[in-house]
């Protein structure tokens, strides 16, 4: 056979061609994503997030043709998302380069583009017409109280999410009500074109009502089972609710013993009309040891370990043994210290949801205030009233020696404290960032006294902090914006002033009002926990060498506001003010414009306010927020620092 040269030659041309334009078109092609709003912001969101167009782009590189066939799958995906919006009649439209995904010039447009070249991806969408809901129908015999709960109206808009919450809602309501077997189908969905109507039918099976039969667990170790039967809120031959079941799986994993609980009934019911409950439980390790560290620039760091029991003697009594070095460094300290503790707790004492706790501990710490070695211990009963009231009595006894300008004073304290405490924030850990509610504590704690004085003392400490959630204001999800407020006012009933002259002092030095108190039980304000951008206790009255004294009243307020950045961050802005004195008057300084100036509180410090400004950023973590903020006093005297750092795991409040 004779071939053609020239005829040859094409050959060889077009398969070379052909061979390069292959390997051109294996290379990754980038792009980017251009997506067309449609004037809904949320549903322009979901879009966003939906398409694997923009999804993928950095994730998962694809050659040309891989490209082509990413932008044809999120035709229909994206469909989807704006039928789930009620829009029935909407179109979804995507051009690479200009071209139409079935232009057959489109896979060698893309294959010619130079290397590196970015391809552009138009994403552009036609609503139509919104549809709302028609006719609402419920299959099946479903008691009303039950049937309420779907909250779906005729004439509201036939969003995807809203229909199937109501089927969710309607099946809950079902449980909740005895029916354990009940079935909600999937909606089925007859759209009315000329109406632009989508009309509903809900097919429901509630099965029989039944009670709670036996109730079994399986994973116990450990842990004794009488103790979890004893707690447990469930009992055989209550009426089956679902919530009721969940309410008790929560309660038995805060025990703090179970890694997890989980519940499974049986398939049907008995001859009774009961089903069977049966409580899947994990037993945590027994022993652990967590590490801890903070860090500011008034206090220094700190350091800490500690060793936890979680079950002594099968009844989840906790034993902690805990030892933390503190005042590494910081400029309102004057020495390294620590803080012992030995933590006893017998849960579920003598009532349910009752505990006592036995505690020791010694403490040492040089402070520019005062330096102080103690020795503590103290006898707690805590009872939770409800799911946000809780009440806590006991009596505590510490034996200190106390040193305040080079007058070293020992003091042996006896104390009555009792607490009460609102809690509406919903937070599984007083680490977790509140996103709602409101906290309220008042405690009072009368305090004898046996030393070098020995005066008798109440002190009272009222707290409320409130949480609003922002985010409908700024149209996101829901605790990504939240504004915390909090005001502080405590009183050391019952305490006297003198007038003394510090020995020592400069001669011509004022002499100061001091209350007769052991100085670690006056009132002090500054550092993270009242007032940022001030040295810890320097707010307040002052000896002529610029320490501090302390007061018998003491007042503050903050506001912060907290905003969440991505997934794990977070920034924050707040203010922060205090007031120490001699008598409660809140609001005397902010009326006045009292500012705490040099040598101002030596003789009158009910009108001397100190403010604090700054922010901070937050990294979120499984345990907490990370904190670190930068704080400046708005009015610095001349010990004061220019600024103050504080890093933490928590919010400030």
């Amino acid at each position: 056979m004779l071939i053609d040269s020239r005829s040859s030659a094409r050959c060889i041309l077009t398969l070379l061609i052909g061979l390069v334009s292959l390997a051109r078109a294996a290379d990754p092609q980038s792009y980017r994503v251009e997506l067309v709003a449609s004037g809904n912001g949320a549903l322009d969101s979901t879009l966003k997030a939906t398409s694997q167009l923009e999804t993928l782009r950095t994730s998962a590189p694809l050659d040309p043709f891989g490209l082509i066939a990413r932008a044809r799958g999120d035709v229909n995906r994206l469909k989807t998302v704006l039928e789930s919006f009620g829009y029935y009649q909407g179109s979804v439209s995507i051009t690479i380069n200009g071209l139409a995904l079935d232009d057959p010039r489109l896979g060698d447009t893309l294959a010619a583009l130079p290397k590196g070249h970015e391809a552009v991806c138009r994403v552009a969408v036609e609503l139509g017409p919104l549809y709302h809901l028609g006719t609402i129908h419920i299959e099946g015999p479903v008691p009303d109280s039950a049937r309420d709960s779907l909250r779906l109206s005729s004439g509201a808009p036939a969003i995807a999410t809203d229909v199937l919450a109501g089927g969710a809602r309607l099946l809950t309501a079902l449980e909740n009500q005895g029916y354990a077997f009940a079935k909600v189908d999937p909606p089925v969905a007859e759209d009315d074109p000329a109406q632009h109507l989508l009309n509903l039918t809900f097919h429901v099976s509630t099965g029989p009502r039944v009670e709670i039969g036996d109730i079994r667990f399986e994973g116990l170790k450990r842990v004794h089972e009488r103790l979890v039967r004893r707690r447990l809120l469930l009992h055989t031959g209550d009426q089956y609710s679902a919530l009721a079941v969940e309410q008790a799986r929560k309660d038995l994993l805060s025990l703090g013993v179970f890694a997890s609980v989980n519940v499974r009934h049986g398939d049907s019911a008995d001859s009774a009309g009961r089903v069977p409950i049966t409580f899947q439980m994990e037993e945590r390790p027994r022993h652990a040891v967590s590490l801890s560290g903070a860090y500011s620039s008034d206090l220094g760091g700190s350091a800490g370990v500690t060793w936890s029991d979680r079950n002594v003697r099968g009844n989840a009594e906790q034993l902690n043994l805990s030892a933390t070095v503190i005042n590494l460094g910081g400029t309102a300290s004057t020495g390294i210290g620590y803080d012992t503790s030995v933590k006893y707790i017998i849960p579920e004492f003598a009532h349910r949801d009752q505990s006592l706790q036995f505690a020791v501990g010694a403490i040492k710490q040089a402070l520019q205030a005062y330096d102080q070695h103690a020795v503590t211990s103290g006898v707690t009963l805590s009872r939770k009233l409800s799911t946000v009231w809780s009440a806590s009595i006991g009596v505590s006894a510490v034996h200190e020696t106390v040193t305040q300008e080079s007058i070293t004073q020992v003091y042996t304290l006896f104390a009555l404290p009792l607490g009460i405490v609102y809690d509406s924030t919903d937070l599984p850990s007083p680490l977790a960032d509140a996103t709602h509610g409101v906290r309220v504590s008042l405690t009072f704690a009368p305090t004898v006294s046996h030393g070098q004085s020995n005066p008798t003392f109440f002190v009272t400490q009222f707290t409320i902090a409130d949480y609003l959630d922002l985010s409908r204001l700024f149209r996101e999800e829901a605790g990504r914006s939240v504004l915390a407020l909090r005001a502080l006012l405590a009183s050391a009933f019952g305490a006297t002033t003198s007038v003394e002259t510090i020995p020592g002092s400069p001669p011509g030095s004022p002499a100061v009002r001091v209350p007769d108190l052991p100085p670690d039980q006056r009132l002090y304000a500054g550092g993270s926990g009242t007032v940022r951008g001030y040295r810890y206790q320097s707010v307040g009255p002052e000896f002529p060498d610029g320490n501090p004294i302390g007061g018998t009243a003491l007042s503050a307020i903050s506001v912060e506001f907290r905003q969440r950045i991505g997934r794990s961050f977070g920034a924050a802005l707040f203010a922060d003010a205090g007031s120490v004195g001699e008598s409660l008057r809140p609001l005397s300084g902010l009326v006045h414009g009292g500012r705490c100036g040099s040598g101002a509180s030596s003789e009158s410090t009910t009108s001397c306010w100190a403010v604090g400004v700054g922010g901070g950023m937050r990294y979120y973590t499984p345990i907490g927020a990370l904190r670190f903020d930068l704080a400046v006093p708005t009015y610095r005297r001349p010990n004061d620092d220019r600024f103050e750092v504080y890093i933490g795991l928590g919010q400030a409040f």
